[in-house]
């Protein structure tokens, strides 16, 4: 596991009650109760790009209004198609599946497969970074009022979110890939 995942599973495995530390040690309860963590942490990495990505996509939406402001027209139709697809990839991470099944369910997926989900998540917070990094350099150059590169950032922009969808499209199977 890398860095990141071990934060966000030390938080979440520090945060137990007395009496879950106490079920804990139970034999069969443990491995339960890990998922359970892994679980919380799967979630909480996910709310945390469905986060990131509105942020980005709020910023996004300030640009587009400048844009407009200043007759900028050429692009709008590109950005309203960009703003689009911000919105269905933020749908998408916000309802995709839990990266664990419940244990009572049917198909179980393993612990070496929660921390493979775990890493790809990362993968997808380093793309999330790099989308929210992409819409602030291009809401300061707007800001200025530096139209010039505009056609520039709105195909990048639309390109890394093409990617971070691809790579989202592909949580699926990595889950799917760890189903015993």
């Amino acid at each position: 596991m890398s860095e990141k995942d071990d934060d966000v599973l030390a938080t979440a495995q520090g945060q137990m009650r007395l009496s879950e530390r106490l079920m804990a040690e139970l034999p069969g309860f443990r491995g339960y109760k890990q998922k359970e963590i892994r679980r919380e942490s799967d979630r909480l990495i996910r709310n945390h790009l469905a986060m990131k990505l509105t942020v980005a996509r709020t910023n996004f939406k300030t640009i587009f209004q400048k844009m407009a402001d200043n007759r900028q027209l050429d692009v709008l139709t590109d950005m309203d198609r960009l703003s689009a697809k911000f919105d269905r990839v933020i749908e998408k991470v916000t309802h995709s599946s839990y990266g664990y099944s419940g244990f009572f369910d049917v198909v179980k997926i393993q612990e070496a497969a929660l921390d493979r989900m775990t890493n790809f998540d990362n993968q997808l917070i380093d793309q999330v970074n790099s989308i929210a990094n992409e819409v602030d350099a291009f809401k300061a150059e707007i800001s200025k009022q530096n139209f010039a590169n505009v056609r520039d950032r709105v195909q990048n922009l639309t390109d890394t979110l093409e990617t971070f969808d691809e790579t989202l499209g592909k949580r699926e199977e990595v889950m799917m890939g760890a189903v015993s």
